[in-house]
């Protein structure tokens, strides 16, 4: 008798946290969103049910661990277990946006280094693989034991920059703190533009005194970056030192937009023109009217294909996409 191998099939799977742009991940994989429920009970336990096999498959869940961060976090990693407790052959974890990211690192005596945690939870729950966009401090990607592939944006926003002609010498890419100089000038590269500096003598949020521009704003487009809108309080002072430095325009861009704490009222008020963001956070709070987005999920999407067809995902960290 002939013997039967079997070839692993590949299935997606969203849960809750962002089930947008888990459709348009699916879509731009061709693939179909698997099946699973997910609810709570009365306690705030959380049940999962995957509800189709998916014994000897190489599942990829998709998840951002956004607010509430402690909810999504659990959900995931009670769906991992589900999976390894049903046989896959493979799990990767598709996460949009890390939650935990920004606490890499001991800043403070008995602080915890919470990014690390987290990721001994995702790899001891029984991940293989983990895809994420623009890691807070790309050295996370170390705190795993397993492969972590940290995608870009920012050729994606070059992209629409450039179609909105908002390239060379008229232009400035603005860092408004010390820590985002490299985000700063990888964008710079891309529109053939020089770069600015936002610093502070005294960095304490609350007792912050005014920042100065290191680099020249004047008579120009200015474009703030950083990787996390959180509050918008980072923006909104930059936007207005920039602003007092004499630049026409003001944009903003940061990959992941989670406005929390009344971020719309304060972004809304700064001299901000567009603040551009990825989906890669299913926003529960009002969003300024002055925001916009721009998908990641065909760069993601695309990841995922390359991933299970053992091809490169180098072509994805450059502006053209070119297949290899």
């Amino acid at each position: 008798m002939a013997q039967y191998k079997a070839t692993p099939q590949m299935k997606v799977f969203s849960l809750t946290s962002n089930t947008d742009i888990a459709e348009k991940i699916a879509k731009a994989a061709n693939l179909p969103l698997g099946k699973v429920s997910s609810r709570q009970f009365s306690d705030g336990e959380i049940m999962i049910n995957i509800e189709e096999s998916v014994r000897g498959d190489d599942i990829y869940i998709i998840q951002s661990t956004s607010y509430p961060v402690n909810d999504h976090l659990w959900e995931l990693l009670i769906m991992i277990d589900a999976c390894k407790r049903a046989s896959a052959n493979s799990i990767t974890v598709v996460m949009p946006y890390f939650g935990y990211s920004r606490q890499d690192r001991v800043a403070a005596s008995r602080e915890p280094i919470t990014a690390k945690l987290v990721s001994n939870m995702l790899v001891k729950a029984g991940v293989n693989r983990v895809v994420t966009l623009d890691l807070h401090a790309v050295q996370v990607q170390g705190f795993f034991n397993i492969p972590v592939d940290n995608l870009f944006t920012i050729p994606l926003f070059a992209e629409h920059y450039i179609n909105k002609g908002l390239t060379g010498e008229d232009v400035v890419v603005v860092s408004p703190k010390n820590s985002g100089i490299k985000r700063a000038r990888s964008l710079a590269e891309y529109l053939d533009a020089p770069i600015a500096i936002i610093d502070y003598a005294q960095e304490d949020d609350s007792q912050r005194e005014e920042g100065y521009i290191i680099g020249d704003v004047t008579g120009k487009k200015a474009i703030l970056i950083d990787d996390i809108l959180n509050t918008g309080k980072t923006f909104a002072e930059a936007s207005k030192i920039v602003e007092r430095g004499g630049a026409t325009e003001i944009y903003a861009v940061a990959s992941h937009g989670l406005f929390a704490g009344g971020a719309a009222d304060i972004l809304e008020a700064a001299p901000i023109q567009e603040i551009l963001l990825t989906d890669s956070v299913s926003n529960k709070e009002r969003v300024p009217n002055n925001a916009s987005y721009i998908t990641a999920s065909e760069l993601l999407g695309n990841a995922i294909c390359r991933i299970q067809e053992r091809r490169p995902l180098s072509p994805l960290f450059t502006y053209h996409h070119d297949e290899d």
